[in-house]
């Protein structure tokens, strides 16, 4: 019992992101059809008004991140569906380009995983995503957890579908094992500055970047 009890404080501490903020509801914005839609989901106890992203976007999606698991992961993708499902029908020729971070990052794979055969002209970054596949490196922290925060954040898979996917990963367990439990949480919180802005990512690069380095998916 007390060996289920230490693994549960792990798998929660595994997908924080050192934020301790009360969750709101999702910043609601003015729709526009000019440009590019930018959609942003922050990492475990973030809030639509705290989630550390940057740059010119349109909408910050807020849902109940304060516990990593299956649960507040569907109710992330759930959320992020309805959004961007209501700007595209109110713009149904603009581009949506999706982002997320740690836990974030896992409510966005997700929704792609679900949603790329129904929606189109879409666009992923992926942040510190723990449902990482490897290679390079090893799988993120979903997969060892898995037994723990259950489906669908449980687990590490590729099912994109034909929708453009950038995954960044920066010596940091939470989307890569092989980094050690021991470069958790510093390298998680503090490796990824420039990449929380939005605007420097375009719309339809599909690669990853791994310890700095470009790899081709």
């Amino acid at each position: 019992m007390r060996a289920r009890r230490i693994a549960a404080v792990l798998a929660g501490l595994l997908l924080t992101t050192g934020l301790s903020v009360t969750q709101g509801t999702s910043a609601q914005a003015v729709a526009s059809c000019e440009g590019t839609y930018t959609i942003v989901v922050g990492g475990t106890g973030s809030s639509w008004d705290n989630d550390r992203f940057y740059g010119n976007i349109q909408q910050h999606v807020g849902y109940p991140s304060q516990i990593p698991n299956g649960a507040s992961a569907q109710a992330g993708v759930n959320e992020l569906n309805r959004l961007v499902r209501n700007q595209r029908a109110a713009c149904p020729g603009q581009h949506v380009k999706m982002g997320g971070y740690s836990l974030g990052a896992a409510v966005v794979h997700i929704w792609v995983t679900q949603n790329w055969r129904t929606f189109d002209n879409v666009n992923a970054i992926l942040i510190a995503d723990p449902k990482r596949q490897a290679p390079p490196g090893a799988n993120g922290g979903a997969v060892p957890f898995g037994g723990i925060i259950g489906a669908p954040l449980a687990g590490a898979d590729r099912s994109f579908g034909n929708v453009p996917v950038k995954s960044i990963c920066h010596w940091d367990y939470v989307c890569d094992e092989s980094a050690g439990i021991w470069t958790y949480p510093n390298n998680h919180v503090k490796n990824y500055p420039e990449d929380f802005n939005m605007d420097h990512h375009n719309d339809s690069a599909h690669e990853q970047w791994y310890n700095g380095a470009w790899q081709p998916w």
